[in-house]
C-alpha cells in the first residue's frame, strides 16, 4: 500500500515539475510571458566566469565561482548559465550579450539574443455609417499605432494593412456578404463580430452600440431617470413644505382673531374683565387690578319706593326765642277711637 503510495506521489510531483519548466524565449514574446534564453556555449565547469548583458540598459547579471555578484529581480541564471526571465515585460526587449571564461580568464564563447515583447491586442470593435449608398467600415481598436489590421470577406483576408478604415461601394452593400477586421502584433491577435450590411444597423447607419453624451445609451437614460426622480421627489417635498406652512400661518391668524374677538366681548361686558384663556385653551397672563372705587347709582336705576310717612318742615329760621313743640310719637294703645290721629302743625 505505501509503495503505490509512493508511486503516486513520485507522478504528481513529476507532472508539476513538467508543468512549471520555463519555456524557452521565442524571438516575439507576450507580456507576462516566463521563458529562458538558453547559452549556447556548454557549460561543464561550474567555476567559470559567465556573463549576460543587456545592450538597451545597464542591466547586467555576472556569476563567477557559482557566485551571483548583483542579482537583478526578474532575472536568474541557472546552473547551465542560461538566463530565465520570471516574466517578461516591454522593457526587457532588446538584444542580450553573453560572454564566457573558462577558469583561467579565456575567452571560450560570446554572442548576441534578440527578444521583442509585445503588450497584449484588445478586441476590436467594427462599426459601419451609409451614406449615399455606400459603406465605410470602422475597426477601432483603442488607437494602438503598432498594430495590423486584416480585413475578411466571408472569412476570408481581403487586405491587410493599418488602416483601420474599409470603404464598400454600392454594388458591394446589395451582395450583403458579412465583413470583420482582426488586429494583431507577432505575439497575439484578436477578431472583432461580423456584419452583413447596413441593415443591420442602427439608426443613423451605426453597427457599434448606441451612445448618448458620448456613453452608452441605456446608462445613460437610467441615470437620467434616477436623477429625474430624486428631483421630482424634491419638488414634491418642498411643495408640501411650503403648503402646511401656508396652512400654520393661516391657523395662526385666524387664532389671533378668535382672541382679539373674546377679549373685546369680554371687555364690552365685564369692563376691563379679560377672560381667563386664551382661544387655544391656555391660561391668560394675569393683569394688575386696581382698587374698586364707589359706584353711585345713577338715577336711571329704578329702586322700589317705600311707602314713608311725609316729614314735618323745619322751623322758622326766624324765630329763635319760641321754638315749636316737638312732636310726639304716636302712642296706639293710649288713643282712643273717637281721637283724631296726631298731625303736624302747619
Amino acid at each position: 500500500m505505501s509503495c503505490q503510495y509512493s508511486l503516486v506521489f513520485l507522478f504528481l510531483f513529476g507532472f508539476t515539475t513538467a508543468l512549471t519548466v520555463a519555456e524557452i524565449c521565442k524571438t516575439d514574446l507576450l507580456e507576462g510571458t516566463s521563458c529562458t534564453i538558453k547559452l549556447p556555449t556548454k557549460n561543464t565547469d561550474k567555476s567559470n566566469e559567465i556573463t549576460w548583458a543587456h545592450l538597451s540598459s545597464d542591466a547586467l547579471i555576472h556569476r563567477k565561482n557559482g557566485k551571483i555578484k548583483k542579482p537583478i529581480p526578474g532575472l536568474i541564471m541557472e546552473e547551465d548559465g542560461s538566463l530565465k526571465f520570471e516574466s517578461v515585460s516591454l522593457k526587457n526587449t532588446g538584444k542580450y550579450k553573453y560572454t564566457v571564461y573558462n577558469s583561467d580568464g579565456t575567452e571560450i564563447g560570446a554572442g548576441v539574443e534578440e527578444i521583442r515583447v509585445y503588450a497584449k491586442v484588445p478586441k476590436p470593435t467594427l462599426t459601419i455609417k451609409c451614406k449615399d449608398g455606400n459603406a465605410t467600415l470602422t475597426c477601432d481598436f483603442r488607437e494602438r499605432p503598432d498594430l495590423i489590421v486584416s480585413w475578411y470577406e466571408e472569412g476570408k483576408i481581403i487586405q491587410k494593412e493599418k488602416n483601420p478604415k474599409l470603404f464598400l461601394k454600392s454594388d458591394k452593400i446589395q451582395e450583403k456578404k458579412t465583413y470583420s477586421c482582426s488586429v494583431g502584433n507577432p505575439a497575439s491577435t484578436e477578431q472583432s463580430n461580423s456584419i452583413m450590411s447596413c441593415s443591420d444597423t442602427g439608426p443613423g447607419g451605426d453597427s457599434g452600440p448606441r451612445k448618448l453624451f458620448g456613453f452608452d445609451f441605456w446608462i445613460m437614460v437610467s441615470i437620467l431617470a434616477g436623477g429625474g426622480s430624486l428631483l421630482l421627489l424634491l419638488i414634491c417635498v418642498l411643495v408640501i413644505c411650503a403648503c402646511r406652512s401656508c396652512k400654520t400661518q393661516r391657523q395662526h391668524e385666524q387664532d389671533e382673531d378668535e382672541l382679539r374677538l373674546r377679549i373685546f366681548q369680554d371687555e364690552g361686558q365685564n369692563g376691563t374683565a379679560r377672560s381667563k384663556h386664551t382661544a387655544r385653551g391656555q391660561p391668560a397672563p394675569p393683569i394688575p387690578q386696581e382698587e374698586p372705587s364707589p359706584q353711585i347709582p345713577t338715577q336711571t336705576q329704578t329702586q322700589p319706593k317705600a311707602q314713608t310717612r311725609g316729614r314735618p318742615p323745619p322751623p322758622p329760621e326766624d324765630d329763635d326765642e319760641n321754638p315749636p313743640p316737638l312732636p310726639r310719637p304716636r302712642n296706639k294703645q293710649h288713643r282712643k277711637r273717637h281721637e283724631e290721629p296726631y298731625r303736624p302743625m302747619e
